[in-house]
């Protein structure tokens, strides 16, 4: 953290709804440990803690510690989480500039999310899975392949080009079929769904789903039998209930 200055504003973390003054016992980002409260307006607040006025840095420590104010308001309120590091100059500019200024639209937002809970899910295919599928599919890149044997690179160079393309382009499109073939599964269960690109060469599907809380047995049992099915050659990491951050659009300027 970058200690520049010893100002003290409010740290933001999430709005909800709620018409009284809380606390919460989770302690604030920082190493002070400063108490975490509302600030209101109407039937909305912000939860919030007194910070310094500086830049987080984003550490495990620094963010888990803004993910563990908002799971815990989570237990009892439907949250507009907050993106990591918002700072406010003070609690009235929150209530005159952000809670007052937009609160049909605050309470819009809220309203699209009572009674939902976002769940992560990121699917890989096992090690060497799709390398061993796609040699054994394709008889071109087979028969290009077992061709490279015993010649040097030197000599195998153009060829040893045509074969990374043509393995590229069908990892492409199995990941697009095995994607489709889980999401398929999942749409029927959930509101919404936002897809995010592969982040290495073995993932398949990174998806964020927005449905209703009492969908999320049905969405449990569904993960469970696409893992009995495809655990052979997918992994499947599932996590959630998770602050609705890919289903939130809020953007906040001090002005």
């Amino acid at each position: 953290m970058n200690n520049t200055t010893t100002t003290d504003g409010v740290y933001l973390y999430c709005i909800i709804r709620c018409p009284e003054t809380r606390t919460f016992g989770s302690p604030g980002i920082g190493d002070r440990g400063d108490t975490v409260y509302t600030v209101q307006c109407g039937d909305l607040a912000m939860v919030v803690s007194d910070s310094p006025i500086v830049e987080y840095d984003s550490t495990r420590r620094n963010m888990m510690a803004h993910t563990r104010v908002i799971e815990e308001v989570m237990a009892e309120f439907t949250v507009l989480p907050i993106r990591f590091g918002i700072i406010a100059p003070n609690a009235e500019v929150v209530r005159a500039q952000l809670l007052e200024r937009r609160y049909d639209e605050l309470c819009n937002q809220l309203n699209s999310l009572d009674s939902r809970i976002e769940l992560g899910l990121k699917a890989f295919w096992q090690e060497n899975v799709i390398y061993r599928e796609v040699v054994e599919r394709d008889p071109v890149i087979r028969s290009l392949r077992d061709s490279l044997a015993g010649r040097s690179p030197e000599e195998t160079h153009y060829e040893r080009i045509r074969l990374g393309e043509l393995v590229e382009a069908a990892i492409v499109q199995q990941r697009a079929t095995d994607a489709e073939k889980i999401l398929g599964r999942l749409r029927p269960l959930v509101q919404q769904t936002q897809t995010s690109p592969a982040l290495t060469d073995r993932m398949v599907v990174n998806a964020a789903f927005l449905l209703e809380r009492t969908q999320e047995v049905a969405f449990d049992q569904m993960i469970q039998e696409l893992d009995a099915e495809m655990g052979q050659r997918m992994l499947f990491k599932y996590v959630g209930p998770v602050p609705p951050y890919n289903f939130v659009n809020l953007t906040i300027n001090w002005n």
